[in-house]
């Protein structure tokens, strides 16, 4: 697999909370991972009026309509959009950043945005509000590094999410990490806020203390296709958003009959050689997911 990221890219994460890494995935996986949003949100584009972009002076906020094609993996649809989440390259970034060889997949959504479906501006927020009951930890590897990947080109009339880096936050003067919907705080970080407009297969990788907020779709029966994925190191509880095992009326067997032990890993399944691996349950689990290739797992016992 070639090198799809830097330690470049790694160290401005570190240092600023967030970083684009353009075109990550190939034309091929971008075009498997379209076809299934397709069948995953069919037929709800066109026929809105586009909305416009808030102007200086106006704060944007969060309504339930911005969520309404915003669903938790899997689905019934190809591995391709299934296994998205723990791709190996994008596992490969996570580890790096954590600096940790064990992690964890505790959050990961496909959504889908449709002009004039919502009005999908948002104020400027942090992500540990949902991700922690306390506040993000001082040490970046103990937070996590959450991936927003486009599965379609996002110009700025495509609502791409904008963001301001912890440097540009600090030039701000705006206090670290901070829940606030005050209109002199949303201003000063206006002044500084990047895009993340790119082309399909482009990830924007941040923090649960990067502000950023959602912008309108402005075009005419425009779309944008993304997927969430959110890593923690293994163990840290003090980190956290989705259950897997209460998604469980959900198809899991089409990422267990696709996955490798180390993509299964990321969602918990104990690994080959674990002591939870015994005779009775390699027996229980085939049962439950007979399509599962489970010889990697029986390996392990001898």
């Amino acid at each position: 697999m070639p090198d799809r990221f830097t330690d470049e890219h790694v160290e401005t994460w570190r240092r600023e909370g967030a970083v684009m890494l353009p075109e990550f995935f190939t034309p091929n996986e971008i075009a498997a991972v379209t076809g299934d949003f397709e069948l995953v949100f069919p037929d709800r584009q066109g026929g809105h009026e586009a909305l416009v972009k808030k102007k200086a002076g106006e704060i944007g906020a969060f309504n339930q309509a911005q969520f309404k094609n915003f669903e938790n993996i899997p689905f019934d649809c190809s591995p391709a959009l299934n296994l998205l989440c723990v791709h190996p390259a994008l596992v490969e970034l996570a580890r790096s950043a954590l600096h940790t060889r064990e992690i964890q997949l505790y959050q990961s959504q496909a959504w889908a945005k449709f002009t004039g479906e919502a009005d999908f501006e948002q104020l400027f927020h942090c992500d540990f509000g949902n991700h922690t009951l306390t506040v993000p930890s001082e040490d970046e590897c103990a937070n996590s590094i959450t991936f927003l990947i486009y599965f379609t080109d996002v110009t700025e009339d495509h609502g791409p999410t904008h963001y301001v880096t912890k440097t540009d936050s600090t030039r701000a003067g705006v206090p670290a990490a901070t829940f606030s919907d005050d209109l002199d705080l949303q201003d000063q970080l206006r002044d500084y806020e990047r895009t993340t407009a790119a082309p399909a297969g482009s990830i924007f990788a941040y923090g649960i203390d990067v502000y950023h907020r959602g912008t309108n779709l402005t075009v005419q029966g425009g779309y944008r296709y993304a997927v969430t994925s959110c890593f923690k190191k293994a163990g840290n509880e003090a980190i956290g958003y989705m259950a897997w095992q209460f998604q469980h009326t959900k198809p899991w067997h089409r990422i267990f009959d696709h996955a490798t032990p180390d993509q299964l890993g990321c969602f918990g399944v104990p690994k080959p050689g674990d002591s939870f691996w015994t005779e009775q349950t390699l027996i229980a689990a085939q049962l439950r997911y007979p399509n599962w290739d489970m010889s990697p797992y029986k390996d392990g016992l001898y």
